[in-house]
């Protein structure tokens, strides 16, 4: 593994060169300060194009439905949660490096299932019996 590169897991880094970073304005409150340093960071991530990625993990988290993956299949995560260009950085590659780790665990496949004769008829016996206490509560006008 590279030394410039933001490690995910033992077998798998990304390299520097596949992190864009951008330092724009922190929106909200923060005194005149806020409106002269930029210490927000965008940070984006193309999983798309990515040639460090393997390809079941690629689309794992191209099929995540998640607002901050663009159509064109680029990751933008936004960190200004933090006061300091530095640790909003960090933040943002941490949220990235989370981010694909989730994507690491592969789900297991569901198989699927058919109920039992009995829990069929446990549910209908249910429903025949709210049914009788709902006919129950009504009053008649004819009665």
């Amino acid at each position: 593994m590279p030394a410039d590169a933001l490690t995910i897991a033992p077998d798998l880094a990304i390299p520097e060169s596949e992190i864009v970073e951008r330092f724009v304005r922190a929106s909200g409150a923060g005194g005149q300060n806020v409106n002269k340093v930029a210490t927000a960071v965008e940070l984006r991530f193309d999983i798309a194009g990515s040639p460090s990625l393997p390809e079941p993990l690629r689309a794992r988290l191209l099929a995540r439905r998640d607002r901050r993956v663009t159509d064109e299949g680029v990751l933008v995560i936004d960190a200004q949660r933090f006061r300091t260009q530095d640790r909003n950085r960090q933040d943002a590659r941490e949220r990235l490096a989370a981010f694909i780790a989730a994507g690491l665990a592969v789900p297991k496949p569901r198989i699927g299932t058919r109920p039992t004769r009995a829990s069929k008829q446990r549910r209908l016996q249910g429903k025949r019996e709210r049914s009788e206490l709902k006919r129950g509560r009504s009053t008649r006008a004819w009665d």
